[in-house]
């Protein structure tokens, strides 16, 4: 969902400022679009999303382009960070570039240099040129709403939300000086409302591939004051059809003080009808201080174990935590000074 399937602020001008936004677009959960409709919308908020767990190739990766518009004033973000499993590094490069340009259909989404673009044809293979990123993407599942068809609440503000959990991935991923095949599978969001990630909302999220074939996302939704008002799970099967995960929980358990001084909580046990799953970073080190988007945040893989339906299954996929935004001192657009 992630980045921040994520977390950008939205802008007054050019500088991030939740407080001089007028109202948000108005959101109404009954206008759906169609699953694979994955093309750019007239939002206060939306992003585009593509993460994946490759552990053939020794890596995982995230790529989020955000696209801020509210009453003709546009602003443009785009992250990727790589995580280098064999040596234990992250890379994460950013790009401010305001040349950005949506097209639909087929979908193409470009910042600058960096661009995701889809061959014609609902099923065709999309393409992820972005920096260290050289990538096909083909899906191997249909596009889904995640249900209820968005996430957040009226008082966080809402995100459509829609999904392909699985694509077959292929090209090249530059690593530090190293080019590594990229051999695995990804996952592709779009997200787009009304809502003010890192500021009016912030959340825990998983994206997992099941070893049973099916795809599990997991949202925990909280608002300004840190309380929890939402959380979802959607379990999408081996036939690409989306199904509500009743009486979900997501416990917190172990937690991770970073560099910067933010808590991420790291362990988690998830619960529902059918589900019983314990989740862990791959590498606790994984906190991304965005200054284009002044949001701090925790991205990396994540494995698990546990049962879906009394099945043993394992889990591999990429977890998401937003921990607020910046201060200037780290490079963040707003903001109160931190004292010497």
């Amino acid at each position: 969902m992630n980045p921040m399937r994520f977390a950008a602020a939205l802008v007054c001008g050019s500088v991030f400022l939740t407080a001089c936004l007028p109202a948000p677009l108005a959101f109404d959960p009954a206008q759906l679009p169609a699953a694979s409709d994955l093309g750019a919308r007239n939002a206060g908020t939306e992003w585009w999303y593509v993460s994946g767990v490759l552990p053939d190739s020794g890596l995982a990766f995230h790529w989020a382009q955000f696209k801020v518009n509210y009453r003709g004033l546009p602003y443009h973000a785009s992250h990727i960070a790589v995580t280098d499993l064999r040596n234990n590094r992250l890379y994460f490069v950013e790009n401010g570039d305001q040349k950005a340009t949506f097209g639909f259909p087929p979908l193409s989404v470009s910042q600058g240099e960096w661009k995701l673009t889809q061959n014609a044809g609902p099923d065709a293979p999309f393409q992820l040129n972005a920096g260290p990123l050289n990538l096909t993407l083909t899906p191997a599942r249909n596009a889904v709403v995640h249900p209820p068809g968005y996430s957040g609440t009226v008082e966080t503000g809402r995100l459509y939300y829609q999904s392909i959990t699985r694509l077959d991935v292929g090209g090249t991923v530059q690593v530090g000086q190293e080019t590594r095949p990229a051999t695995g599978q990804a996952w592709l969001d779009h997200q787009w409302g009304d809502q003010q990630p890192g500021a009016a909302a912030r959340w825990d999220w998983f994206g997992l591939h099941l070893s049973n074939g099916s795809d599990l996302m997991l949202y925990r939704v909280k608002n300004a004051d840190n309380v929890v008002v939402q959380v979802a799970a959607s379990l999408v099967g081996p036939d690409g059809v989306a199904h509500t995960v009743e009486n979900v929980t997501m416990t917190p358990g172990r937690v991770w003080r970073s560099p910067s001084g933010r808590d991420y909580t790291l362990g988690w046990q998830v619960s529902g009808a059918g589900l019983n799953l314990t989740l862990a970073p791959l590498r606790d080190d994984q906190e991304l201080l965005s200054t284009t988007t002044s949001v701090a945040y925790w991205e990396g893989p994540v494995a698990g174990t546990g049962t879906v339906n009394g099945q043993a299954v394992t889990a591999s996929g990429m977890g998401e935590f937003v921990g607020g935004v910046l201060t200037r001192e780290e490079g963040g657009l707003f903001g109160v000074p931190t004292a010497p």
